[in-house]
């Protein structure tokens, strides 16, 4: 019994996002980013006919089911684009990001969309990861775009992939 105590693992259902979850989402997006986005801000995207999101709860917390990682999607005219994607660090590597963009490119597919866009920081090399693996290929550089906490700018990397 102690070791099944010792190898206890998180286990998340991955879900629609919905206006309820718009402040959790928020919370979780101001740990991830420089400039992070309001409860508002997600709440009126969600609005919008073309924006879907998924979010990742965890189901075998004792107290709560904390969120552990959120995407948020747009399509149009046949394309669609991560608008942002993010897990929390305490669920890093746990392949929550995998699973969440799984759930973004079937939902995009589904609405028509025929290729998906994203922007990634060109430092943030897990993420980057992760994406090759999708089956994104870089396809632009926008130079100087992302601006850190500290004022430094870095290269963000447009990555593209066929959902079809």
């Amino acid at each position: 019994m102690f070791d099944d105590y010792l190898s206890w693992k998180p286990f998340f259902e991955v879900v629609t996002m919905e206006h309820v979850d718009s402040a959790d989402v928020a919370t979780l997006h101001q740990e991830r980013f420089p400039r992070p986005w309001s409860d508002g801000e997600f709440s009126s995207l969600l609005g919008q006919s073309s924006v879907f999101g998924f979010i990742a709860r965890q189901t075998n917390a004792f107290f709560s089911k904390p969120l552990g990682g959120f995407v948020l999607s747009r399509e149009a005219g046949g394309e669609a684009e991560i608008l942002t994607v993010a897990v929390s660090d305490k669920f890093a590597r746990s392949g929550l990001g995998w699973r969440l963009m799984q759930a973004a490119m079937r939902e995009a597919s589904m609405r028509g969309a025929e290729t998906m866009f994203l922007e990634v920081d060109g430092g943030n090399l897990s993420a980057i990861g992760l994406y090759k693996k999708l089956g994104f290929k870089t396809v632009a550089e926008r130079q100087a775009y992302y601006t850190a906490k500290d004022g430094t700018k870095s290269t963000a990397l447009v990555m593209r992939r066929d959902l079809r």
